[in-house]
């Protein structure tokens, strides 16, 4: 089994971690009813140990309808019973704990499920009564009120569908996501100290860290003003009262160590950063280099701009490939277009996966040798590439409220192969999984990859053990002919990613330590590899 890495040895752990995103629903299906569970997470714990990652990040596991999948939230407090019991829950993070690996949850505070008790609560106690002020309840525009309160956009990309939700006595709510996810109005106290009683909860059950969803789109103009006009501030992306709710959650994790990491989706470098500041967010997705196309020159630029936007504020960045949102990275980069835009997906796109593969393994190696944590979405250690789901198998509410136009998402969402020769690929035992494994699906199987020693698991495995050699230091770049990427860290670890279309030399070097494909004839990089050096 792979020894912990330095990450885990060290308070600030997660500033350097290697971090496994757990799509519960999707990973393992403990007791063969075809959806994942905590028992099928839990009787993978070894494997998630020997693959050497430092902390396992869960989407929802919470008590959802799973409208959209699992992030319109019926109760925080209570495991579905989908996924398993609360107790399971806390034996997971503990047996987690004692492989020497943290549990990050997932926290959804713009919105709730339209099942949730308080706004099961609003909906019977009627217009203007208290209940409906912990939401965004408002009468419509028009002679009849029969028009929405605002013009606001979805924040699906591509649905062409309403914002607000109108009920049978006249008051419209706001959802900006499906109307089973009313939004709440953090305006109202009792709706932050529910949500810093949320952390509690978690913390108080030995969880790490919590990731936090849509954090950019909490806090609302109290007017609800119209888009149109290009109002300043926005009305409901980036206000400045979110500082004040991040500040106070990071007065609750720093009763318990715990830490915060946010998904924020902002293209101002400086406004990012402010939610990093010491007594905010600990740390935030960066999405400026997960949708890079497989390109020397942006991928240097992505790189170049992130660690700036973090230096300011000491905050470490993090870097990802791939998570349940994002077509998958041997699928994305095997595509004529390798970067990655909601508003871009199609059915239909070809791809070449055997070139996706050769790519992804090289961004693979780039990305766990870049300073800060890194993020690793479940089957990306498996080479898995997109399934195509058939139309009427599609669940996500995506595909759904574009028309039918967006295939959703998904396909990178089916679940995992474990055995090449059990049923459903070793996922589960008894019923078919709850989104269909392609054919092909048990050619990817872990078992399988454990015995290639050329495999995506295998490299996975050799570079989680061999990271550590590239320390806590920062990145400088090389001198590198056009299209090759090549940088220095710390105790003389080089990082050299060829993108150009011809094979370039290695640098002066006295170890090769981790290549993601073999080297020519004449001891050159080839096109779309990757390797790991020691000066």
């Amino acid at each position: 089994m792979a020894q912990p890495t330095h990450a885990r040895r060290q308070a600030d752990w997660w500033r350097s971690a290697v971090i496994y995103q757990v799509y519960v629903r999707s990973f393992a299906d403990g007791d063969g009813d075809g959806t994942g569970d905590l028992a099928g997470v839990r009787a993978r714990l070894p494997y998630l140990a020997e693959l050497g990652v430092d902390a396992l990040w869960f989407n929802p596991w919470y008590l959802s309808p799973m409208k959209d999948g699992g992030y319109d939230v019926a109760d925080y407090r209570t495991v579905d019973p989908a996924f398993g019991t609360l107790a399971e829950a806390e034996k997971l993070i503990a047996e987690a704990r004692e492989l020497g690996i943290r549990t990050i949850v997932d926290i959804v505070p713009n919105h709730v499920s339209d099942q949730h008790p308080w706004f099961r609560a609003a909906l019977a106690a009627g217009p203007g009564s208290p209940e409906r002020e912990l939401f965004h309840f408002r009468p419509g525009r028009g002679a009849h009120g029969e028009l929405p309160p605002n013009d606001w956009p979805s924040q699906f990309v591509g649905s062409t569908e309403p914002v607000w939700t109108r009920l049978p006595d006249g008051d419209w709510y706001l959802h900006l996501f499906t109307p089973e996810q009313p939004d709440l109005n953090w305006a109202h106290p009792a709706v932050r100290r529910e949500h810093e009683d949320i952390l509690r909860f978690w913390f108080e059950r030995g969880v790490a860290g919590v990731r936090i969803d849509s954090a950019a789109l909490l806090a609302k103009d109290p007017g609800l003003p119209d888009l149109a006009g290009a109002p300043d501030p926005h009305p409901f992306v980036d206000r400045d009262e979110l500082h004040d709710i991040y500040r106070s959650w990071r007065a609750v994790a720093d009763e318990y160590g715990g830490v915060f990491v946010g998904e924020v989706w902002l293209p101002d470098a400086e406004r990012f950063a402010r939610y990093l500041r010491p007594d905010e967010l600990h740390t935030a997705f960066n999405f400026a280099f997960l949708s890079c196309p497989w390109d020397a020159d942006r991928l240097r630029a992505a790189i170049d701009s992130t660690l700036a936007e973090h230096a300011p504020v000491g905050a470490p960045a993090t870097w990802v490939l791939c998570n349940h949102d994002i077509t998958r990275t041997v699928t994305r980069y095997g595509r004529a277009d390798t970067g990655f835009d909601f508003a871009a997906k199609a059915f239909g796109t070809p791809t070449d996966l055997a070139l996706g593969t050769r790519r992804a393994r090289a961004a693979a190696l780039l990305s766990l040798a870049l300073p800060g944590s890194v993020y690793l979405y479940q089957g990306e250690e498996l080479g898995l590439p997109e399934a195509d789901i058939p139309v009427d198998r599609i669940e996500d509410p995506m595909h759904h409220r574009s028309g039918g136009t967006d295939p959703g998402r998904d396909g990178c969402r089916v679940p995992l192969p474990w055995s090449a020769d059990a049923p459903y690929a070793g996922f589960g035992s008894r019923e078919e999984p709850w989104l269909p494994q392609p054919a092909d699906w048990a050619a990817y199987a872990a078992d399988r990859q454990e015995r290639d020693p050329h495999s995506m698991l295998t490299l996975y495995r050799e570079a989680l053990v061999a990271r550590p050699a590239f320390g806590e230091g920062p990145l400088t770049w090389l001198p590198a002919p056009e299209g090759v990427l090549a940088f220095a860290r710390a105790d003389g670890a080089l990082c050299v990613v060829n993108l150009a279309a011809t094979a370039t030399e290695l640098p002066a070097h006295s170890e090769l330590l981790l290549s993601s494909g073999p080297l020519d004839e004449s001891g050159r990089l080839p096109q779309d590899t990757a390797v790991w050096l020691r000066a």
